[in-house]
């Protein structure tokens, strides 16, 4: 596999995540974990360094589909499938559901973009398993399909360039574990994962909950919801009526945008603190003013170039990595200011892009 991967020490990825060197013009090369077996989140992982393709050698025609387009964390992720398309000189449509109780709705927007013709589908998943029956149904017309960002537990797919949401739970848990180590006083937590079903939000919720099992962190409930921060701040209202007595609110980085409003108007800003489990324009705001004080990122937008940049791959017969994933890392009020928002976010005044021709 010419020029793809090449062995990078973990600390030296951590590094040049957290300093945004791999992301100033050229985004590569970039530090990224690659699990071997593949579309299995326990497998091993070696920490490498991606390099993508310099130019396709086609004008390929990729559909991709998204959950919606709610929130500034899958504007990241439009905008960097469609500069990698606009780099490697490809074709990009891109879909939106409407929001994650809409699965039917994406099973025939995806279904009219195989008819229209697309060479391969990237498909960030409402469902875990919703969508099986339709992956398999493309791949019998001998169609790549990439699992990117949310999941999907079909055998089926061709390749996933996503991270272990688990995991990024566990970094939020863990976060709050070390300030509240087990034996101290409890620190009552409302946790928000997403909205139920989604592969993501199972994984993140599991990860969450076996973080903080030995610490004095206590959850006093988990809220459920869609992703839109209108629902996500009536969850916040209702917990903050149930538990007056609430230290944390965790949970999606739209429950940590609605908190932060919410706690200023109630004068609760000194009593209950914010972490978010991923990040978004929002997050990385609240915790420069110090609003927020921790959020994993997945570095987003590198998730969505490296999935164009499988799908070319596979249409070429070129070698690929059928499971990668760029490392993560927590960033904190802390070390902030060595973060380059590059990697995770799409630049400000960004307005999604629906095709690239």
């Amino acid at each position: 596999m010419k020029r793809m991967l090449s062995a990078l020490p973990a600390s030296a990825a951590m590094a040049l995540a957290l300093t945004g060197s791999a992301v100033a013009g050229d985004w590569y090369p970039y530090p990224v974990e690659v699990w071997d077996p593949p579309f299995n989140m326990e497998s091993p992982r070696k920490t490498m360094d991606y390099v993508p393709l310099e130019k396709a050698a086609e004008k390929w025609d990729i559909c991709v589909s998204f959950p919606h387009m709610k929130d500034a964390y899958w504007l990241g992720v439009d905008y960097g499938i469609t500069e990698e398309a606009k780099r490697l000189g490809v074709k990009a449509n891109v879909v939106e559901a409407g929001g994650y109780t809409e699965l039917n709705t994406q099973i025939s927007q995806i279904e009219d973009c195989v008819s229209a013709g697309a060479d391969a589908v990237v498909i960030g998943a409402i469902s875990f398993d919703g969508l099986n029956n339709l992956v398999k149904e493309i791949r019998s017309k001998d169609i790549p399909v990439i699992d990117v960002i949310n999941g999907m537990s079909s055998s089926e797919l061709s390749a996933k360039s996503l991270v272990s949401f688990g995991e990024m739970g566990a970094k939020a848990g863990e976060f709050l574990a070390k300030v509240h180590p087990a034996g101290g006083k409890a620190a009552k937590v409302a946790w928000f994962p997403g909205p139920a079903g989604a592969g993501w939000v199972e994984a993140g919720n599991t990860g969450f909950q076996s973080a903080i099992a030995d610490s004095s962190v206590e959850l006093v409930d988990t809220k459920y919801g869609d992703t839109g921060k209108e629902a996500q701040a009536k969850l916040v209202e209702d917990a903050l009526e149930a538990y007056p007595d609430l230290n944390y609110i965790v949970g999606t980085a739209v429950t940590a945008e609605a908190a932060v409003p919410i706690l200023r108007a109630r004068g609760l800003t000194d009593q209950v603190k914010i972490v978010s489990y991923y990040y978004t324009p929002g997050v990385d705001r609240g915790i420069a003013r110090g609003q927020i004080l921790a959020a994993p990122t997945d570095s987003t937008v590198i998730q969505g170039r490296i999935a164009v940049d499988q799908a070319v791959r596979i249409l070429e017969g070129k070698g690929y990595q059928k499971h990668v994933g760029p490392a993560l890392y927590v960033v904190t009020q802390e070390n902030h200011g060595k973060f380059d928002p590059a990697s995770t976010l799409a630049p400000n005044g960004f307005s999604p892009i629906f095709s690239v021709d």
